[in-house]
């Protein structure tokens, strides 16, 4: 196995033949995935860390890992720091990537970077920030990833269809749906390299990527014909009959950008530049007119119909029956049985499967005891997870995925008793879910408007937590999507009927605890008044949410009255397919405050 001295080596006189004195190297693929496939995880290749963010930068003397808090553990323990720097982003005195290679290279280097994984955006804002200091950006730079040999290839699986009692649309309308956005906004061409748009759109799902049902391809659409850039053989005949019944085009994955510089000069091209890598729009010809907005897709597939809303609602009754199953089963056993954050993982995977429908995890389990839950992205390793035992709190953050739907919840449930403190802590976690939960709000609103309200009980105490409260989620697609969220930055989206966002509000006390409490969360219309349309959530996640150790005297009867409506609903709906066992346990939960 080369060694990552080696690698560096290696990338190092690649950089002095190419004239770069610095490379800089995403976590991201030419699709600007969360999740790449192997293939484009180059990032992990060259520096041995395997989270699923982070950036390595290579000069001529050093190189560097930048990772959030939520991987600074895992970092220390993969990273070889006699050849790579760690940087924790975010703690005290450490320069973001862009700072230290400022302060370390001198005007009129150059910086090398592959435009195929970077957004237009972020590249915009590196030229930007890099120019002040005389450095220039080279963006066709490929050298990291022609130095790794042993490269594994694109994923070959067949490509599969979204059966039609799921999807609630026709490729056909959905079809027409983009093309009427795109008459609307006055252009010829829309361009997309989203994995999840291109499935979206297609009625489409793939196994390409871990944890989201997608597959490699490039998407072109105008008015006469969508040309679909993917490896034909993904394709069953029977997909690539219906791909043309719709006029889908399909060619080679590897002639997508060959078909860019090939588009008319006279052609007006809609693209959005955050999810649009920089090479796309660096080959399209620099004549061609070019409007940035939104993504028409992401916009589109944001607001769920009504049978995928029924579907989703459908599945997470399933998901909340395994939920059931799952939390009852640690209650049961974990002062008997030596049951780990790790085990925990397996158990409930396990327990999911048992629906035939289920398809497999829709990101990586959280499973986090005592003061591993204080880190918000933790990840349990089974050389050395902690086993759960009694005096702190368990976090589980988890999600399935499902033809009818993609889930994603977290409870936080006491393993013995508790400190005091985290109790008050819970129950302010719980007010301000409540508080997102039952807002009504007018039509217009924003993310930054809401995030407030899950915030508010928490300030109050001088506490606060560094996430966001909410992301969008997929139709068994991603399990993050935009372009709706809840958090204290305003991406100017405003919130709409059909979209699904998840509502997580949480405390983390360093080596102590964490606490996070999350269901999902569906926007709808409710009363029409002299000020305009007012709209309302509505909870989807039916699991019940521990109510043991609330401080019952934090809380107000409004809040004790949602929880004890949504308590009544849960019980009501997972009855009938829990066991009697499973029902005594239910009703325990539900029991009213």
């Amino acid at each position: 196995m080369q060694q990552v001295s080696d690698k560096l080596i290696e990338l190092r006189n690649k950089m002095d033949i190419h004239g770069i004195d610095a490379c800089i190297i995403p976590s991201e693929d030419p699709h600007l995935s969360e999740y790449p496939s192997q293939h484009w995880k180059i990032r992990e290749w060259i520096s041995d860390f395997t989270g699923s963010a982070g950036t390595v930068v290579v000069t001529a003397e050093e190189a560097g890992l930048w990772v959030d808090s939520r991987y600074h553990l895992q970092a220390e323990k993969e990273l070889d720091q006699s050849c790579i720097n760690l940087f924790k982003s975010g703690e005290k005195d450490i320069p973001s990537y862009e700072e230290w290679l400022i302060s370390t290279l001198t005007p009129g280097s150059k910086i090398g970077i592959d435009g195929r994984c970077f957004s237009i955006s972020k590249l915009r804002s590196l030229t930007r920030k890099f120019r002040t200091a005389g450095i220039k950006i080279d963006p066709a730079i490929t050298i990291s990833e022609e130095i790794w040999d042993a490269r594994p290839p694109i994923p070959e699986d067949t490509v599969f269809m979204h059966d039609e009692k799921y999807v609630g649309s026709s490729r056909s309308k959905k079809i027409h749906a983009v093309r009427k956005s795109m008459k609307r906004n006055n252009v010829s061409h829309y361009i997309t390299v989203s994995l999840d748009e291109i499935a979206w759109l297609l009625n489409l799902r793939g196994k390409d990527v871990p944890y989201n049902p997608l597959f490699h391809a490039f998407l072109i659409i105008d008015y006469d014909q969508i040309k679909l850039f993917i490896n034909p053989h993904k394709l069953t005949a029977q997909i690539a009959q219906k791909l043309i019944v719709d006029e889908v085009k399909v060619y080679t994955y590897e002639d997508f950008y060959l078909h860019l510089a090939d588009i008319s000069e006279d052609a007006i091209i809609y693209i959005d530049p955050e999810r649009i890598n920089s090479a796309v729009y660096s080959t399209i010809p620099q004549r061609t007119t070019k409007k940035e907005g939104i993504s028409i897709i992401a916009d589109l597939k944001s607001q769920k119909n009504r049978i995928e809303v029924e579907n989703f609602k459908s599945t997470l009754i399933k998901d909340g029956v395994a939920m059931i199953k799952f939390l009852m089963w640690i209650e049961d056993n974990f002062k008997s049985e030596n049951i780990t954050e790790y085990s925990a993982v397996k158990k409930l995977k396990q327990i999911r499967a048992q629906n035939s429908e289920f398809k497999g995890e829709s990101f990586a389990t959280i499973s986090a005891y005592a003061e591993n839950g204080a880190l918000a992205h933790y990840k349990a390793e089974k050389s050395n997870s902690a086993v759960l035992k009694e005096g702190s709190l368990f976090l589980i953050d988890s999600g399935g995925q499902y033809p009818g739907g993609t889930t994603d919840i977290t409870r936080t449930i006491p393993l013995g008793e508790i400190p005091e403190e985290a109790k008050v802590d819970y129950t302010l976690v719980l007010k301000g879910h409540i508080s997102l939960a039952s807002a009504s709000f007018p039509n217009g609103t924003r993310g930054c408007h809401l995030d407030i309200l899950a915030r508010k009980s928490m300030w109050e105490y001088g506490i606060n937590y560094g996430h966001g409260t909410g992301h969008g989620i997929g139709y068994f697609l991603n399990v993050h999507e935009g372009p709706q969220s809840i958090r204290p930055e305003d991406n100017g989206i405003q919130f709409k009927p059909g979209m699904i966002t998840s509502n997580e509000p949480g405390i983390y006390r360093a080596g102590k605890y964490g606490i996070r409490i999350e269901n999902l969360i569906l926007c709808k219309e409710t009363e029409e008044t002299d000020f305009g349309q007012f709209l309302e959530f509505e909870t989807l996640t039916i699991c019940p949410i521990e109510t043991s150790i609330i401080k019952k005297e934090l809380m107000t009867t409004t809040e004790i009255l949602w929880l004890n409506s949504y308590h009544t609903k849960v019980n009501e709906l997972l009855s009938p397919h829990l066991s009697n066992e499973e029902k005594i346990w239910l009703e325990k939960k539900t029991k009213q405050l």
